[in-house]
């Protein structure tokens, strides 16, 4: 009961090739392969892009105004 042995793999395997029919069944094989193929083409131009790192220019930051009570009293007199 622990598990299956090779024998048992082999036979749900040929039983769902059986099922779904030899075509489809490799042309879902070839649609993992693409999509691992894309999935590690994605993590090397991820990697590229962290080697290059761009700058990115922007304007400074405004000087913060500050209003004091006393300079508010003062304007108004």
């Amino acid at each position: 009961m622990g598990g299956f042995s090779l024998m048992h793999w082999l036979l749900f395997g040929g039983i769902a090739i059986l099922l779904l029919g030899g075509g489809r069944f490799s042309a879902m094989m070839g649609d993992v392969a693409k999509g691992v193929k894309n999935f590690k083409k994605g993590m090397a131009e991820e990697d590229e892009a962290k080697a290059a790192p761009t700058q990115i220019e922007g304007k400074a930051a405004p000087a913060p105004t500050v209003e004091t009570e006393a300079a508010r009293t003062a304007e108004k007199q």
